[in-house]
C-alpha cells in the first residue's frame, strides 16, 4: 500500500457515508465506521477546565455521539427508561428528548449497556436501535416517524452493533446464539425491504461497513462469528465470504484500498489453544447413554463443557444437539488475529484473498484504525501496536503511560493525531506515525468512558459517563 493510500481510502469512506455533508460524523465512528476525519487544528490538550466549548450533563449510555450539520444525537438509560437525545451542536443545549418503548429487559453482559448501539442520521432524521425494543426513527422536531419491533434476541451479552444508512435503506445486523438475521428497512417508512437469515453465525457485535466494487453493485460487509459476508445492498443476496474469523466479533473492520482489515479476539482462541474436536456422530457414540441423539449435562464427562454449558447450548434447550456441537467444534479450532484480505470476488474467497495475519496483543473491543498508511490497535492495559498494513509487520508496540486501563472506545484519527480513550476517561493524543509518540494525556475526571469520540468542524465531541463535552482550541 502506497504512502498516498489514505487519500483514496478516506475518499471512499466519505462517498459511502450517506447523504449527510462529508464533514459530518453521521454514524458510529464517522464515515463508513472508519474513525477518520479530514479536520485540522484540533486540540491536543483539553479537560473539564481546558479548551471546553461546552459541557452538557446526560444520563448514562455507551452510544457514541453522531452529528448532522447542526445537531447531535445520542441514546441513554435513566430510571429504567430508554431515551433518545437531540442536542444543538453549537451550544450543547438539549433540543428534545424522547422516550423509547421498552417491552422487555434482556440479559446483558456487565460491560454492555441498554443504550450501547449508536444512532445514525441522514442529516434531518435520526434512527436508533435498542436491544430491548428494536428500531425507531424520529424527525427533526422529535416526532416519531415510525417504529419496528425486533427480537427478543438470544444473546446473553446483549446486542452491540449500530445501524447504518445506504441511500434510502437502513441496515441493521442482529446476530445472536440462534435466529441471527440481517435486515434492510425503508428509512422513510420503516417497512422491511428484505431480511436475510444467518443460521451459520452466533452472537456478534460488529457494525456493518459498505464497499463499492469498481465493476459491481454496492455491497455491505458483515464481520460475524467465524466468517465475513458480503451482501448486495439492493437485494440482500450473498455475494462472497471469508472464513477464518473467531467467534463473537466485537470490533468493526476498516477498509483500505481494495483491502479489508478484520480484527478479532475471543477467549480460548489464542495461538496454541486450538484443538480438533470429534464429529457429533462420533461423540454420540461415546457419550449418548440413552441413545436419544442428543447430549444432556449428565452424559458429558468433560468439565470444560459442563461448566460453560450456556455457551455450548446455544438455543438453551438443555441439550447439546448437532448445531450446538458444530459451533463448539468451530470455536475450538479458530485462531484470534487481525487479518488482511483483498476485497471482492464470488463465493468462498478465503484462500485467494488472504494477505496476512497478526496474532499478538489483540484488543477485545476497540476497532482498529487505518490512518496515514499505518494500522493502529489499542489493547487493554493501554498497549498500542502499529502495523504496516501491506505486510502486517510490527512498526512499534508500547504502553500509554498514565492510561494503563481497560479500553472500550475505538481510536480515531485526524490532524496528524490519533485519539485513544480509556475506560477511566484518560484521552491519550498520539502523533500519527508508525513510530508513534504521546503528545498529551488528558484526564476528563469522570469514572467511566465507553463511547467513541466524534470529530467535526475543528472540534472533538467526547461522551463520559455523566456528560457530553465539546472541545476545541480556544486561542
Amino acid at each position: 500500500m502506497s504512502k498516498d493510500a489514505l487519500r483514496p481510502a478516506l475518499f471512499a469512506t466519505l462517498l459511502l457515508a450517506g447523504p449527510t455533508p462529508a464533514a459530518d460524523w453521521s454514524q458510529f465512528r464517522g464515515p463508513n465506521a472508519s474513525g477518520l476525519s479530514s479536520e485540522r487544528n484540533l486540540p491536543v490538550e483539553f479537560g473539564p477546565e481546558k479548551n471546553v466549548v461546552w459541557k452538557t450533563p446526560l444520563p448514562r449510555g455507551h452510544s457514541s455521539p453522531v452529528l448532522s450539520e447542526d445537531r447531535i444525537f445520542l441514546t441513554a438509560e435513566e430510571d429504567k427508561k430508554l431515551w433518545v437525545f437531540c442536542l444543538e451542536r453549537s451550544t450543547g443545549r438539549i433540543l428534545w428528548r424522547r422516550e423509547a418503548p421498552r417491552p422487555r429487559v434482556q440479559e446483558m453482559h456487565k460491560s454492555n449497556h441498554p443504550a450501547s448501539p449508536s444512532p445514525v442520521t441522514d442529516g434531518r432524521n435520526v434512527y436508533v436501535f435498542f436491544t430491548d425494543f428494536g428500531l425507531l426513527s424520529f424527525g427533526p422536531d422529535g416526532n416519531e416517524r415510525w417504529r419496528l419491533p425486533l427480537g427478543p434476541f438470544n444473546n446473553p451479552f446483549g446486542q452491540g452493533a449500530s445501524p447504518v444508512l445506504s441511500g434510502d435503506k437502513l441496515l441493521m445486523i442482529c446476530d445472536a446464539e440462534s435466529h441471527s438475521f440481517f435486515v434492510a428497512v425503508d428509512r422513510n417508512t420503516g417497512r422491511v425491504l428484505w431480511r436475510v437469515e444467518r443460521p451459520d453465525v452466533t452472537r456478534g457485535f460488529s457494525t456493518p461497513v459498505l464497499y463499492q466494487p469498481q465493476d459491481g453493485k454496492l455491497q455491505v460487509l458483515i464481520a460475524g462469528a467465524y466468517r465475513l459476508t458480503a451482501y448486495e445492498v439492493d437485494t440482500g443476496c450473498e455475494v462472497w465470504f471469508l472464513r477464518g474469523l473467531t467467534w463473537q466479533l466485537k470490533p468493526t473492520p476498516v477498509l483500505g484500498k481494495d483491502v479489508i482489515y478484520v480484527q478479532n479476539w475471543a477467549g480460548g482462541a489464542d495461538e496454541g489453544q486450538q484443538e480438533e474436536v470429534p464429529s457429533f456422530e462420533d461423540t454420540l457414540g461415546r457419550w449418548d447413554a440413552d441413545k436419544d441423539g442428543r447430549l444432556s449435562p449428565k452424559e458429558v464427562p468433560e468439565p470444560r463443557i459442563t461448566k460453560a454449558w450456556r455457551e455450548a447450548d446455544l438455543d438453551d434447550t438443555g441439550f447439546l444437539e448437532d448445531r450446538d456441537w458444530r459451533f463448539y467444534r468451530s470455536k475450538r479450532a479458530v485462531l484470534n488475529g487481525v487479518n488482511a484480505f483483498r476485497l471482492g470476488g464470488r463465493g468462498d474467497v478465503t484462500d485467494e484473498n488472504f494477505l496476512w495475519r497478526y496474532t499478538k496483543s489483540l484488543p477485545n473491543v476497540p476497532s482498529p484504525l487505518l490512518y496515514k498508511d499505518v494500522l493502529y490497535m489499542v489493547k487493554e492495559s493501554g498497549i498500542v501496536t502499529t502495523l504496516d498494513p501491506a505486510t502486517g509487520k510490527v512498526l512499534k508496540q508500547g504502553r500509554l503511560t498514565g492510561a494503563l486501563e481497560p479500553y472500550f472506545a475505538s481510536p480515531v484519527g485526524a490532524d496528524d493525531k490519533v485519539y485513544t480513550m480509556s475506560e477511566g476517561c484518560k484521552v491519550s493524543v498520539l502523533k500519527a506515525a508508525g513510530e508513534w509518540e504521546i503528545l498529551a494525556l488528558n484526564d476528563l475526571g469522570d469514572d467511566s468512558c465507553n463511547a467513541t469520540p466524534a470529530i467535526a468542524d475543528g472540534k472533538l465531541y467526547i461522551r463520559t459517563r455523566s456528560a457530553l463535552y465539546c472541545f476545541a482550541k480556544r486561542d
